[in-house]
């Protein structure tokens, strides 16, 4: 009972993670609609902290949880089998090629053919993480663009290094926003650290 429970449960987050994921792509309605909802939970923590301050606080979260969803939901073992094991194909192809030997290169195509569905098996297990950590980051993020969208936040600002003073809403470079580039800064050696403490993904 209680392992059909986990399942269902399991298929239930993976269907939330997946409408998350791929609905902001397509609906302004979505994306709106969740901003407004995570409003309801976080809209007071701007009024006590620097927004900057509280970006790197959604960071932190995020990475916490991603973390976590990453630890328990992936095959560490197997990735670390398969890169091994990719490693060593690489390195026998490489010296078959060096001295001409085409009997073992054709076997070791052969060998490379049979780890494709191997490497499926890979991208599957790092996609169903991602549709977890979705159902917690897409929220905050959404509720972090929908704030800094709002008229009265329009001239909030970031001092930088090298950069100066800038409105977080503007842009750095292309689509990134000096907002984002923050929030991304923050994330990695939030995410590094706790994935350290951790030993999460250790692939040696």
């Amino acid at each position: 009972m209680n392992a059909q429970l986990t399942k269902s449960l399991d298929k239930a987050a993976m269907a939330v993670g997946f409408v998350l994921f791929f609905g902001i792509m397509i609906s302004t309605e979505l994306r709106n609609g969740l901003g407004v909802a995570t409003g309801h939970l976080l809209g007071w923590l701007p009024d006590i902290l620097p927004f900057h301050v509280v970006l790197f606080i959604l960071a932190a979260v995020t990475g916490l949880y991603a973390s976590l969803i990453q630890k328990y939901t992936m095959d560490w073992e197997f990735l670390r089998t398969q890169q091994e094991k990719m490693k060593s194909l690489q390195r026998r192809m490489k010296e078959a090629q060096l001295s001409g030997d085409q009997a073992r290169i054709q076997a070791m195509q052969s060998e490379q053919m049979k780890m494709v569905s191997e490497q499926g098996k890979m991208m599957q297990m790092q996609f169903k993480p991602m549709l977890y950590i979705g159902i917690v980051s897409i929220p905050l993020f959404m509720w972090a663009y929908s704030y800094i969208g709002l008229p009265e936040n329009s001239a909030l600002t970031m001092t930088f290094p090298f950069w100066g003073t800038q409105e977080i809403s503007a842009t750095v470079l292309g689509p990134i926003l000096y907002w984002f580039y923050w929030y991304f800064v923050c994330s990695l050696p939030v995410s590094q650290i706790i994935r350290k403490a951790l030993d999460i993904g250790s692939m040696s």
